[in-house]
């Protein structure tokens, strides 16, 4: 959707737009307008009330004409706030991106003499700028935009310091490019929608700051006038002709307003993290539909999924990312969950605990039962009382689970201490105990270790530590070893084997990786857009998989001293989940299909131990293609 779309859903942006244009095209249309010269005065006709013949919002204190002077000062004001804004955009912006880029020394001395000039309170140092200076609409308009630099220049080197460090800044360096080009080409276009949004969002206040000015004089000189000097002309006679300060106040106030919420509107439609909706505050737990099914547990598992659905709705759009996963897992188990990105098996797996984001998260339908208990609309203590204490994640990023401001050790203390009354030294000794336990080296020294201290691998043992915390009897495992090397990962993984067989655990185990499949799990379930289309014995599907969709994914791996074979592709991309086809989904990549695969819905049918949602299987004596 394009920012002016995003802008438009905005009733109080598009409010303030509208009233925006309006001024801004009267201020335009002002000399072309039949009105009264704004500076003949007529002291025969002062205070005129509003609706005098000649004079529709009456006369000042030298007669003249209110509305003529209103119309000419308002786009005076208009001007200089929107000037004084743009140069203190700009040569704040060019401090901050110089400070930051160059860091170091450079930005140190750049950023200290910012610090003095905030040191001071801003309207003081504006009106010792314009004393300095001497009265006048241009001095007022410099103090505006200098004591308006350092916020732009604050803003713009946090931003440029974040982005002075990635890798395409690097590889702009390490291809030769200049500073200046890598500044203008790569740092540059990367700030300019927030020089863009701290401009919308502080033009009114340099318009305030001008008209404050020029109330005490100190701005425009009679017989211009702005709306600032008007007011302060006006306030003599406040109380006996109360429209000559209440007509430009009211202009100020409609412009000011109109301004805030036009820049609130434009901050939300440019900043992508918003339209996206990832800066919205979710709800502690997952929305459930009023008209959801739920399903009685068809099994014994420690926790079991019958049915699960869950939703995406965005606008009128509907992505239905699980659409009927049935699974269970059982104490001192693992079973893995494997698919191409975007099959759905972390929303699954988010969805357990209510975890999805709401909005735009929502269960639809069926059930998820630990120890019996429904834990879809389960109430939020409940939840939140099982959340890493019965129930525990690993997830992928490690630094997502860190908080990369505290110690380690506070981190796992924090974790025992929201499920457990404890001592702080009852918790120090829980958190060298855990870090011992997935073998971190010199546990209690690196207790203190910040996680930026620690490599990717040891971050990851510390996110498996804090999962373990509370001694759950589940853990969802989302891809835990996905980013680290292969030795890494094989220990990673052995030390997990080790934990479910000594402490009883059920693992769920999200992976792309059939080499980890065969490794850890004892049951596996092949995910294809949301839903589950073979399920059973991990050495079962290995040996034999029955599913298509399985089999091209097994043909996909390349197998250590299998010779010359040529690794397939699957051809061809996932469905999107809010535009499913009918019947099998992966029918349209599937060499197998028939015009029967992509008819109706195909259930996923149970024999043995295996359970497969195919109407066209692999056949046991075929090879793999």
């Amino acid at each position: 959707m394009s920012a002016l779309a995003l802008l438009a859903r905005n009733r109080l942006a598009l409010g303030g737009l509208i009233v925006m244009a309006l001024v801004v095209l009267l201020a335009i249309l002002t000399p072309l307008l039949p009105l009264a010269p704004p500076n003949v005065t007529d002291t025969g006709n002062r205070f005129l009330p509003p609706f005098s013949p000649g004079a529709p919002l009456g006369t000042d204190h030298l007669g003249r004409d209110l509305l003529s002077r209103l119309m000419w000062g308002t786009r005076l004001s208009l001007a200089v706030g929107i000037a004084a804004a743009f140069v203190a955009a700009t040569i704040g912006a060019a401090i901050g991106i110089v400070a930051g880029y160059y860091g170091g020394r450079t930005d140190n001395v750049i950023m200290r003499g910012v610090d003095m000039l905030m040191a001071f309170p801003y309207i003081l140092l504006a009106l010792a700028i314009v004393a300095a200076l001497g009265p006048g609409l241009m001095n007022a308009l410099i103090a505006v935009a200098a004591v308006n630099i350092p916020f732009f220049a604050r803003n713009i080197r946090g931003i440029t310091v974040g982005i002075a460090h990635k890798e395409f800044v690097d590889a702009a360096r390490l291809s030769g490019m200049s500073d200046a080009r890598i500044i203008l080409t790569e740092i540059l276009p990367n700030v300019v929608p927030v020089i863009v949004i701290a401009m919308s969002t502080t033009v009114g206040w340099m318009i305030l700051e001008t008209a404050g000015l020029s109330f005490l004089g100190l701005g425009s000189q009679p017989p211009v006038a702005d709306l600032g000097s008007m007011l302060g002309e006006a306030r003599a006679a406040l109380i006996t002709n109360p429209h000559t300060s209440i007509v430009p106040g009211l202009m100020i106030l409609v412009i000011v307003m109109a301004i805030n919420l036009l820049g609130d509107g434009i901050r939300d439609a440019l900043d992508p993290r918003l339209k996206s909706g990832a800066l919205n505050r979710p709800l502690p737990a997952t929305l459930v539909a009023p008209d959801r099914q739920p399903e009685s547990q068809q099994n014994d598992g420690i926790l079991t999924l019958d049915n699960l659905q869950t939703q995406f709705r965005v606008k009128h759009r509907t992505y239905r990312a699980v659409g009927g996963v049935t699974l269970s897992v059982k104490p001192g188990e693992c079973l893995g969950i494997i698919g191409e990105s975007g099959s759905g098996k972390s929303v699954t797996a988010l969805s357990v605990m209510g975890l999805v984001a709401s909005p735009p998260g929502l269960v639809t339908g069926g059930s998820v039962h630990y120890r019996g208990d429904d834990l879809i609309g389960a109430p939020y203590r409940q939840l939140r009382s099982l959340r890493g204490s019965q129930i525990a994640y690993i997830f992928q990023d490690p630094l997502a689970t860190l908080h990369p401001l505290y110690r380690i050790g506070d981190q796992l203390i924090e974790a025992i201490a929201v499920h457990h009354s404890i001592s702080r030294a009852e918790g120090r000794k829980r958190a060298i105990d855990l870090l011992n336990a997935v073998r971190i080296p010199n546990a209690a020294s690196r207790i203190d270790d910040y996680p930026h201290e620690m490599s990717g691998g040891m971050r990851q043992r510390v996110g498996i530590a804090m999962a373990l915390a509370n001694d759950p009897e589940v853990i969802i495992a989302d891809e835990p070893t996905t980013a680290l090397d292969v030795t890494v990962q094989a220990q990673i993984l052995s030390l997990l084997d080790d934990l479910r067989r000594d402490r009883g655990l059920a693992i769920i185990f999200i992976t792309h990786d059939f080499g980890v499949v065969g490794q850890l799990c004892d049951r596996v379930a092949v995910m294809y857009a949301g839903r589950i289309v073979e399920q059973g014995p991990t050495r079962a599907i290995l040996d034999a998989p029955r599913h298509p969709y399985t089999a091209r994914l097994m043909a996909c791996v390349p197998e250590l001293g299998a010779g010359k074979r040529r690794l397939e592709a699957i051809p061809g991309l996932p469905p999107p989940v809010d535009d499913l086809p009918p019947g099998c989904a992966f029918a349209p990549r599937c060499d197998r299909a028939t015009d029967t695969c992509r008819r109706g819905d195909i259930a996923l049918e149970s024999a043995g131990d295996r359970a497969l949602r195919c109407l066209q299987p692999v056949q046991p004596q075929e090879a793999m293609p």
